[in-house]
């Protein structure tokens, strides 16, 4: 049997944000029912420990998210959330305490890719008061800044950086400056169980891109798949359209979809560093794991 370290479940394609690196799902949109979230929680459960409720969508949007997260937990899965944090006010208290709960992923560059945000101060100040309780409470933190440019970065875009880390740096105590410590692609722990991640902002492949060599190798269907709000199975979370759809887990187990034709082709592919998918060939992820 295949099994992932993560499986990704977006229990929903609906989102508060407009953001410049996220191009909007032109999927219908959709909020998972519980009971539908239950049923798939008993189709994956076999294949992992962890989910993570994320590929397109704000899953702090989901209005019974508390309650997603008891079922997770009934079913012995840990759940990492990924969230731009611009709800964590009104949602924190819900998911606060949950013991399903392992990590929160605060996508901190929403607040610059989305035109029109107001108060960083003040949208910070809410996820760190939320972060320092979590943490306390044994749940990972992550802080991503994932908004670098291999070229140079603006004046304007890093002196954004710079009151973003300056705000983190106040509120943790912090005698030195983040940036000075901080790899991209990698952590620095700035508390206990917190850690600010910076790295390159990432293009969402598109079958409108161009295609490049199709040489080199992913982790998709390796350590990850993907369920869309609709029950559709993709390979990783990177195909937030459904182009590579393998198969709907309401018309077929979860647990013949990934061990299918079109799953094992690109599993077999990728041990070739070959993509054999036109999507693959078409994603700069996929050179972040060499050739």
């Amino acid at each position: 049997m295949r099994t992932f370290k993560k499986v990704y479940i977006e229990i929903t394609s609906v989102c508060n944000l407009a953001c410049s690196f996220c191009p909007p799902t032109e999927r219908t949109k959709n909020f998972m029912k519980p009971e539908t979230f239950s049923g798939i929680m008993d189709q994956v459960k076999p294949h992992t420990d962890h989910i993570y409720l994320h590929v397109k969508g704000e899953p702090l949007l989901h209005p019974r998210v508390a309650e997603l997260l008891d079922i997770a937990h009934a079913k012995g899965l840990k759940v990492n959330i990924t969230t731009n944090g611009t709800l964590i006010h009104k949602a924190g208290p819900k998911i606060l305490g949950k013991p399903a709960l392992r990590q929160m992923n605060f996508s901190l560059h929403s607040f610059d890719g989305h035109e029109g945000s107001e108060n960083r101060e003040g949208y910070l100040r809410e996820i760190i008061a939320f972060a320092k309780e979590a943490a306390a409470q044994g749940v990972l933190i992550s802080f991503r800044l994932w908004n670098l440019t291999q070229d140079n970065m603006t004046n304007l875009e890093r002196q954004r950086n710079r009151e973003t880390l300056a705000v983190l740096e106040e509120a943790f105590g912090l005698d030195y400056r983040i940036e000075e410590k901080v790899v991209p692609g990698s952590g620095v722990r700035i508390a206990p169980k917190i850690y600010l991640n910076q790295d390159h902002e990432f293009k969402w492949p598109a079958l409108s891109e161009p295609e490049d060599d199709g040489k080199g190798f992913c982790h998709a269907l390796r350590s990850q798949a993907a369920v869309l709000v609709d029950g559709t199975v993709v390979p990783c979370c990177l195909d937030g359209e459904g182009v590579i759809r393998l198969g709907n887990l309401h018309e077929t187990p979860f647990s013949q979809i990934v061990e299918g034709e079109r799953a094992n082709a690109m599993v077999y592919g990728f041990s070739r560093r070959e993509a054999v998918e036109e999507l693959c060939r078409k994603c700069g992820y996929r050179q972040r794991f060499g050739t």
